[in-house]
Order: structure tokens, then C-alpha cells, then sequence
């Protein structure tokens, strides 16, 4: 079965400590729906530096930093969209980035 890269970005940060176990709590849930599929429920990261070309180092963390990733088990990229729209960042204003891993 395909595997596919969730890539959190952007997203706000929870006001208060409810809100933030409310988060936490339908993060956890979503997760649960998405059963054996999950291969890595992944993390979240801190600010991203970036190496461009000429070895110059940027910490701005590039024009959309990542907040967080996993990774999936999927049919297809539709099904891996689709699973993708349940996603608790895109309430909070955020996006995930879908990607395909390839076999090497």
C-alpha cells in the first residue's frame, strides 16, 4: 500500500490550557479515525532554519514552515486527501502538504 507524507503547516496556538486539551483531544481522535492507516502519527517541530543555495543559512524557517508531520498508509493520493480533510490544523487555520514517499 502507497504511503504518504503529512506535512502540518501554520495553525494557531491553543489561547489557554482548555482550549489546548481541546486540541489535544480532537488531534487524538482524528488520529483514532484514521486507525492502522497511521504508520508514523509523527510530531511536532520547532522553527526550521534553511541551507540555500550557496550554503547561506536562512532561520526564517523558509516562506511556509512546517509545524508538525506524519506519515500514512493510503490507497491512492485521493484517499490520502480525503483522510487529510479531517485534519484538526485546518481548523485552527492551517494546511497539510500531501505527499507520495517513493520506494527506493
Amino acid at each position: 500500500m502507497p504511503k504518504f507524507l503529512y506535512v502540518y503547516h501554520g495553525g494557531s496556538v491553543p489561547e489557554s490550557e482548555e482550549e489546548g486539551k481541546k486540541v489535544m483531544q480532537a488531534w487524538m481522535d482524528w488520529m483514532g479515525s484514521l486507525g492502522d492507516a497511521i504508520i508514523d502519527g509523527g510530531n511536532p517541530v520547532g522553527m526550521s532554519k534553511t541551507v540555500v543555495p550557496g550554503g547561506k543559512v536562512e532561520a526564517n524557517g523558509g516562506a511556509n514552515p512546517a509545524s508538525g508531520y506524519s506519515l500514512i498508509n493510503a490507497a491512492d493520493m485521493d484517499d490520502a486527501l480525503a483522510k487529510a480533510k479531517g485534519c484538526p490544523i485546518l481548523d485552527a487555520g492551517g494546511s497539510v502538504e500531501v505527499a507520495e514517499t517513493m520506494d527506493m
